[in-house]
């Protein structure tokens, strides 16, 4: 049997798979990488069975500076017409929401960073992959901009006090998640070393190795599965949300 291919859009080279590679690949998923910054995305979607996008330092609409984030829209655009598994990552959350009719902005609040709980909503509950998560997960957050507005009939399904759209679904099996869950302590330690404004916003202990280190075994504990629910619907093995009892077919 074929292995399924996932489309990876990977807009920055500061924030790559790392562990969701690891996962995915573990779970006999065929990734496909994309360096969206050195190489053209493709046309379209054919011969894909689902996309993850990636998150980055530029903004959701920086087009004159980064014109290919358009293709990334696009292209995740796409991917919830042809109800195709999608998981965005922070930027990539951005990307999906700008696509599909949500509006997004610098966060009025300033930079949300750090080891921090979100909190699920009473929709993620009938939702094949947030169902099963913790009420409070813990995250990795590193972000200055915001989903301001979800898209229309956007499922919200976490939240966090500074703020609110932390996690949403759009269709059936499209995911913007606007913290990370791929990241390594070396990941995360390069980006404060890049952006110091923005890691001062975070606790200080929050940038410490061993602290870094503990913390990503708690995301381990919580977001493999995660991941391996949505390798389990790219496979056509979980039906997406609105969907139950059938199995989503491989393209």
């Amino acid at each position: 049997m074929t292995a399924p291919r996932l489309l990876v859009l990977q807009p920055s080279q500061s924030d790559p798979l790392a562990r969701l590679g690891d996962w995915l690949e573990a779970d006999g998923i065929e990734l496909h990488l994309v360096s969206l910054q050195d190489e053209p995305a493709p046309e379209n979607l054919d011969g894909y069975q689902g996309v993850i996008c990636l998150g980055g330092e530029m903004g959701a609409l920086d087009d004159l500076q980064h014109p290919w984030l358009a293709d990334a829209r696009r292209l995740l655009s796409s991917a919830v017409a042809k109800r195709l598994p999608t998981l965005a990552i922070c930027l990539g959350a951005q990307l999906l929401a700008a696509a599909t009719g949500g509006q997004v902005r610098r966060g009025p609040q300033g930079p949300e960073v750090g080891v921090l709980l979100v909190a699920k909503r009473d929709t993620a509950g009938n939702d094949p992959l947030f169902a099963d998560l913790p009420w409070t997960p813990d995250v990795l957050q590193f972000h200055s901009d915001e989903v301001h507005l979800l898209p229309p009939g956007a499922e919200h399904l976490a939240a966090s006090p500074k703020y609110p759209n932390q996690a949403f679904r759009v269709g059936a099996c499209a995911y913007g998640l606007q913290f990370h869950i791929e990241t390594t302590p070396e990941i995360v330690l390069n980006w404060a070393a890049k952006d110091p404004d923005s890691a001062a916003c975070a606790r200080p202990a929050h940038f410490d190795v061993d602290f870094l280190a503990e913390a990503h075994r708690d995301f381990e504990e919580v977001w493999q599965p995660f991941v391996a629910r949505f390798a389990k619907m790219v496979r056509g093995e979980l039906s997406p949300a609105g969907c139950l009892g059938t199995q989503l077919p491989l393209v």
